[in-house]
């Protein structure tokens, strides 16, 4: 059994230590596949011209970071509470830059809560509507074009409700449905494989590379080579979520191995990668790839066409798969709120604890209200925050690695159960990797460039940060 990893200076109490390294893996993996594997499969291929420039750029792109997940593997082996990225970065570059670094996490992990409500509401109007008109036959109204029905809003409401309870009951329960999920993911990308099997050929994956246009978008590149970066540019929003591991620590079972936990979630990763290649060649190969992108959904609209029972199943995968993120991202932002509260960056309200549950009530209720406001918004609402996601969850991962690196020069006797494969070399890596992404998303004229309204959103939520921090040292003041 690994050392026991040291305390961190917040004081450790309350937080029940339930969750298994299986509860662990099942927690990120979850967070990581969510259901865009179904929804947006066609939309990769097409981006890269092809399913063989998408799998590469999803290899690549698991890849990528996994040094960034060992450097988490690190430092939460060796500070395992909730929250921890906050007390990292407070011990390495001082209070403002922790503050500034868990306000954008709050941000990039919060918004995916309503985001996946969204999605379930949009999947049940615009899929099972088909199948069941009656689900379409209340409009509520339309909000920037996209249209809302009661009965989709209401069964949303319901699968939100259902996480939002669990998450009040405490981490062990929500575990229990993620680890529910996760199985319910690999059952559909068994199916999806084995109709490919069946049904379709290698063949089918050919040309390997094609400029195509769908309803949606269209090939960025004019060769493999750029179709494979404008894939690539897309995968870290596709891979966020893996930070949900070490952000419920402290609920960790006691005795739990700390080396092997430090492994997870590079595990989780690459675990992720080969779903994410898997599911694009199982469907890239059941008809022609040239043929699969010109329907809506096209993952699904295959299965359709090819027997309504494997439709139906895949369906319900699908509208179930948003739980997923929606319950590790809802467990993971109250803790990063909890450790922020504990570290005095937000009012100490923030900090209590359910005496029977050992859920941080306050910030648990927050998320309970920004969840269930999703499916009233329409799926248009949220487009230009799934960059303002991706950029928030990338700087946060970067600060992370560059606190990593420090530590090992103020800290050097740390005990560390898990190290970064590569040492100080790995951690730089990580580093590297990080600032590429972050370059990519800021850079004018990059594919993945913030537009003005999400730059908007970014300037405008740091400065309502810089003003709650404002408040709250005035506030301990008095």
């Amino acid at each position: 059994m690994a050392n026991a990893p040291q305390t961190a200076a917040t004081e450790q109490g309350g937080m029940k230590k339930t969750l298994s390294l299986w509860n662990f893996f099942t927690i990120g993996f979850g967070a990581i596949i969510g259901t865009g594997w179904v929804l947006q499969v066609g939309d990769w291929m097409v981006t890269g011209g092809g399913p063989i420039a998408a799998m590469i750029a999803f290899g690549i792109g698991a890849l990528f970071l996994v040094p960034i997940g060992a450097v988490f593997g690190e430092l939460t082996a060796a500070i395992p509470i909730s929250g921890g990225i906050v007390e990292y970065v407070d011990r390495t570059f001082g209070h403002t830059l922790s503050y500034i670094t868990g306000w954008f996490l709050v941000l990039g992990n919060g918004i995916l809560c309503p985001w996946e409500a969204i999605a379930i509401s949009t999947l049940v109007s615009q899929m099972f509507g088909d199948l069941f008109p009656i689900l379409r036959s209340v409009k509520l109204y339309s909000i920037l074009g996209a249209d809302v029905y009661l009965f989709p809003t209401i069964i949303a409401l319901g699968f939100a409700f259902y996480v939002i309870w669990l998450n009040f009951k405490g981490a062990s329960s929500a575990a229990k449905l993620q680890a529910f999920l996760t199985k319910a993911l690999l059952a559909g990308m068994l199916l999806a494989m084995g109709i490919s099997f069946f049904k379709g050929g290698p063949a089918n994956i050919l040309p390997s590379f094609q400029q195509v246009q769908s309803s949606t978008t269209q090939t960025a590149g004019t060769n493999m080579f750029a179709g494979i970066v404008s894939v690539l540019v897309m995968t870290p929003f596709f891979y966020a979520g893996f930070d949900t591991i070490p952000q419920q620590a402290e609920e960790a079972a006691e005795g739990l191995d700390w080396n092997k936990f430090g492994k997870i979630i590079s595990l989780a990763l690459l675990a992720a990668g080969g779903f994410y290649i898997i599911c694009i060649y199982s469907f890239g190969t059941i008809v022609p790839w040239t043929e699969f992108i010109t329907k809506d959904v096209p993952a699904l609209a295959c299965l359709k066409d090819i027997s309504m029972i494997f439709y139906v199943v895949m369906l319900i995968i699908a509208t179930l798969g948003p739980m997923g993120p929606m319950n590790s991202f809802f467990g993971a932002t109250s803790r990063i709120m909890l450790a922020m509260g504990r570290k005095g960056q937000l009012p100490e309200s923030f900090a209590v604890l359910d005496s029977k549950s050992g859920c941080p009530k306050l910030a648990c209720t927050i998320l309970a209200v920004i969840t269930v406001i999703g499916p009233f918004l329409g799926k248009n609402m949220l487009l230009s925050l799934t960059n303002v996601s991706a950029l928030a969850f990338i700087f946060s991962c970067t600060m992370v690695s560059l606190a990593c690196l420090r530590m090992r020069y103020t800290e050097p006797d740390l005990p560390r159960p898990y190290k970064v494969p590569g040492g100080k070399l790995g951690i730089c890596a990580a580093i590297a990797a990080g600032s590429i992404v972050i370059l990519l998303m800021v850079v004018p004229f990059s594919p993945a460039a913030l537009n003005g309204v999400e730059w908007g959103i970014v300037l405008g939520w740091l400065v309502i940060g810089l003003i709650l921090m404002a408040v709250t040292k005035a506030a301990k003041k008095k």
